[in-house]
């Protein structure tokens, strides 16, 4: 643990969020041959940065199967999230720093540490076998462009299908349910992205001369996004679904409450579980609203207004299906006649990862030795599309979400952070895994 610290050290200091406006694309390319580096020092072979289509380095490096044993891909991101407000970090952002028994700094979670879980798994595993052979091959996938979502690494993979080629994929950009709480990422969430835009006046309009008849599309806009939710908070979109049931862990709801900072006396949302609402159904956010500002603002009725919407669907749901029925209720619940426009931005599947495998089960027992408790499984809201395009490039390879991200980590976020032991008991449970599992 104390060489994982200063791995994570070394890693959190680099910069190395994708983007060339806020960042010199330098720092990525130094975390690339970093992690190249680290892992070829621990045994793995043809360790190097491929290039992909959107211009980010992903680093691949490769041990070879012993005859008649299986391949384990180890995929993590180096790239992270920009700092956002720097004000609103209590430490050096890019400096890992100790406080409270938790690891600070961006990165230190989301993906750093898993990388440097993957790290200490391997020294682990190769200082118990003294200096033989890993027992089953290893294929390190290093993904650099995964937080600005451009792609890169997809566009990669059905030119380098060789290259990737693995048994069992194990994605490790998730995390556990609760810190010492074996978790399985069992869904992830799809999602469908559109801006409505109503159309009123051809300009605006004195609200005291033409006010109470001249149609307001503003007002017309907020009767629109009202329809999209029910008295109790459930997502109403015509046609779709939306009472599906949770059957792996239950969230209580006054954790809930603490981790996503709602304040006292508001209620949550939905008719069912907190498990439910987060992993089972759609869920409608409005991310954004074009209208004037409260202040600077005019006596005057609103021509056109805008509004960004986010639709997340669970497995089982397709997005196109949803997206068809998004457009359809936004057009059919305009009021007044208004012209409506829906302009599609983003469309992305669902995943659900199988369970009953031969790899899984053998995970499963690791991970319960690690922790000292078995293992359960739960949702996560975002999509990660690299997912869906293992799974239609290998359809017999077995696919785990894993990882040590779990909320209070609080990735996206200023003051990120990791919790150490959760780098240490999963480090060890892929150990463990890595060195039983060889069907």
């Amino acid at each position: 643990m104390p060489r994982a610290k200063a791995d994570l050290t070394e890693l959190v200091s680099y910069r190395s969020v994708y983007d060339a406006r806020q960042f010199p694309v330098e720092e990525c390319v130094k975390t690339a041959q970093w992690v190249a580096d680290a892992f070829a020092a621990e045994g793995l072979t043809d360790a190097g940065l491929h290039v992909t289509p959107d211009g980010s380095n992903t680093v691949v490096a490769r041990y070879p199967a012993p005859a008649g044993k299986p391949t384990i891909m180890l995929y993590c991101h180096y790239d992270v999230q920009p700092p956002l407000d720097d004000a609103a970090w209590k430490t050096p952002v890019w400096t890992l720093t100790e406080q409270d028994g938790r690891w600070y700094g961006r990165g230190a979670a989301d993906c750093k540490g898993n990388i440097v879980m993957h790290l200490t798994a391997l020294r682990a595993l190769r200082k118990t076998l003294g200096g033989k052979d890993f027992p089953v091959g290893l294929t390190l996938v290093c993904e650099g462009s995964e937080e600005q979502g451009t792609g890169g690494l997809e566009q990669f993979v059905p030119g380098n299908v060789e290259l990737l080629r693995a048994d069992t994929i194990l994605m490790d950009d998730c995390g556990n349910f609760a810190v010492g709480v074996p978790t399985f990422t069992q869904t992830l969430r799809g999602n469908v992205n559109v801006v409505v835009t109503i159309e009123t006046l051809s300009s605006p309009m004195h609200s005291g001369m033409f006010g109470g008849a001249a149609p307001d599309a503003l007002a017309a806009l907020i009767h629109v996004l009202a329809t999209l939710r029910d008295e109790h908070g459930n997502t109403t979109i015509d046609g779709l679904t939306a009472d599906q049931v949770w059957d792996g862990v239950q969230y209580p709801p006054d954790a809930f409450r603490a981790d996503a900072n709602v304040l006292p006396g508001v209620d949550l949302l939905g008719s069912g579980t907190v498990s439910d609402m987060l992993w089972a159904r759609p869920s409608l956010t409005v991310l954004g609203i074009d209208a004037p500002k409260v202040v600077g603002s005019s006596a005057a009725i609103q021509p056109t207004a805008a509004a960004r919407l986010n639709l997340r669907i669970p497995p089982g749901q397709d997005p196109q299906q949803a997206l068809k029925l998004l457009k359809g209720h936004l057009e059919s619940h305009t009021p007044w006649h208004a012209k409506v426009t829906v302009e599609t931005e983003a469309v992305g599947a669902p995943f659900k990862s199988a369970s009953g495998g031969p790899a899984r089960t053998a995970m499963e027992k690791a991970l319960e030795a690690a922790y000292g408790r078995p293992t359960t499984t739960s949702g996560q809201g975002g999509a990660i599309p690299l997912c869906n395009v293992f799974a239609d490039t290998y359809p017999d390879t077995e696919i785990m979400l894993l990882g040590v991200e779990e909320p209070k980590c609080l990735i996206h976020a200023p003051n990120e952070s990791v919790d150490p032991t959760e780098i240490e008991n999963m480090a060890l449970g892929l150990a463990l895994f890595l060195a039983s599992y060889t069907d």
